[in-house]
Formats: structure tokens, C-alpha cells, sequence
């Protein structure tokens, strides 16, 4: 079962000190989360202001440094709209990556998302489709001629609630059920990070866990670092309660 660390997201240093921001602290971050179990890598590379950004300069930096830390791991990035919000620019700012990533994350409720998909898949980079709940994501996901070619789904759970928060993971599988059938990693975020990760240990799916989802260990304590998150996470798939869903 894949388990792959979500190292910063658009979060900073200013809400949890252990956020990676840059490429050397992406690199030893990386370290740290694939010693306690990751098999893949995802990031926001940040611009020298601290800002996401999909700019070459910034990609270049982050993707090397990390993948020189830990070689042989696949390494993806972020393409959210707000990183840059033109579609024609965030294209633009993909063809002219000069290090390029393992794969991309692409939101498809987001504008432009089957160009910037496009101008991945033209380059040889995998694309992780992100379908968030709560969006029309997954009704233009499945209309996309793109979808039996990504990578696999990142299916994002944006509710919240721990309570609730596994069942709007299982409605937002149910309808990703009439899509191309591609592999899925199922994630929640903030109170619904651990019981969306549960979830998807009982089901046998992919998942990630990292600062970008959450800054709390699973008893609601606050995490060291992405360390720390992966390490529990792997404890939990690897135990009595990865055997079954909640």
C-alpha cells in the first residue's frame, strides 16, 4: 500500500515551525519522512518570498534537492491555481520546467486543469488528478479524455469533521466509481486526516499523511514534523486497525 508524504502544502513556517520551505529543508525533510516509511514524495516548491509557485527556477531547486536526498523515490509537485491563477500561465510556466518531476498534482475543479494535464503528459510527467469533495471535480474528471491517462487520482477529502469526514470520503469513491478506472489514493485533511487515512487502510488504498494535511499525531497531540506523521501513519496501516475500514 502506497504511503506518501505531503511535505508543506501552501502552509509556512508561521503555523508550524517544522513546515519544509526550502530546498534544503525539503531535502531533509524528505530524509526524515522515507526513513519512517514514504515511498513518494509530494511538495510545493516556494518561491524566495515563501509563496507556492510553479515558476522553473523554483521547481528546478526543490525537485533536485530532494531527489539528490532521497534517490530512487518518486518526487511530484503541486499545479493549484494558487501557485498562479492563469491557466495560460500556469501552461506556460509547465513547458518551460527545466528539472522536471517525477508527476504533478492537477485540481480538476480548477480552470485549465485538462491543459496544464496536457502540457504534463506532453513532457512525460505523471499526472495525479486531484478530485476534491465538494466540487464539480469529479463530474469533469470523468468527462476528460485525459482520465484513463493519469497517473492515479488523488481523491481529497476537504471536509473536516472527523465524524462525517468518512463518509463524504466514501461518497466521493462511490462517484469516482463511474470514471476510467485508475488507481486511487484517498486523503483528508485537518480533523478528517486520520479518519480519511483509517478509511483508506481498510479499504487498501493509497493514502498520504504529512503537514500539508494535518499538524496533529492521530491522538490530536501536535506532530514533531512529517516524520513523525509518516511514522505513525505506517504504524497504522501496518496494524490491527489498517485491517479494517471505520
Amino acid at each position: 500500500m502506497l504511503l506518501q508524504v505531503c511535505l508543506n502544502g501552501p502552509r509556512s513556517a508561521a503555523e508550524h515551525r517544522g513546515v519544509p520551505v526550502t530546498p534544503r529543508a525539503l531535502a531533509d525533510a524528505a530524509v526524515a519522512a522515507c526513513a519512517a516509511g514514504a515511498r513518494d514524495v509530494h511538495l510545493h516548491p516556494k518561491s524566495p518570498a515563501g509563496a507556492d509557485s510553479v515558476v522553473a527556477a523554483d521547481v528546478a531547486a526543490a525537485v533536485t534537492a530532494v531527489r539528490r536526498a532521497v534517490p530512487g523515490v518518486p518526487v511530484g509537485v503541486t499545479t493549484g491555481a494558487w501557485a498562479e491563477p492563469d491557466p495560460a500561465v500556469r501552461v506556460a510556466r509547465v513547458r518551460s520546467w527545466t528539472v522536471l518531476p517525477d508527476h504533478a498534482s492537477v485540481n480538476w475543479h480548477e480552470p485549465g486543469a485538462d491543459q496544464v494535464a496536457t502540457a504534463l503528459l506532453e513532457r512525460g510527467v505523471g499526472v495525479e488528478a486531484g478530485v476534491w469533495s465538494d466540487t464539480d471535480g469529479v463530474a469533469l474528471f470523468r468527462a476528460s479524455p485525459l482520465a484513463p491517462r493519469v497517473l492515479r487520482v488523488l481523491a481529497e477529502v476537504t471536509d473536516t469533521d472527523p465524524g462525517s469526514a468518512p463518509g463524504t470520503a466514501r461518497e466521493l469513491l462511490t462517484a469516482l466509481a463511474a470514471a476510467p478506472a485508475r488507481p486511487v489514493l484517498l486523503h483528508g485533511e485537518d480533523g478528517g486526516a486520520w479518519p480519511v487515512l483509517r478509511l483508506a487502510a481498510g479499504l487498501g488504498l493509497a493514502t498520504r499523511i504529512g503537514l500539508e494535511d494535518t499538524l496533529v499525531l492521530p491522538d490530536g497531540t501536535p506532530a514533531p514534523g512529517n516524520a513523525a506523521l509518516v511514522a505513525a501513519a505506517a504504524a497504522l496501516l501496518s496494524g490491527p486497525s489498517g485491517a479494517g475500514a471505520p
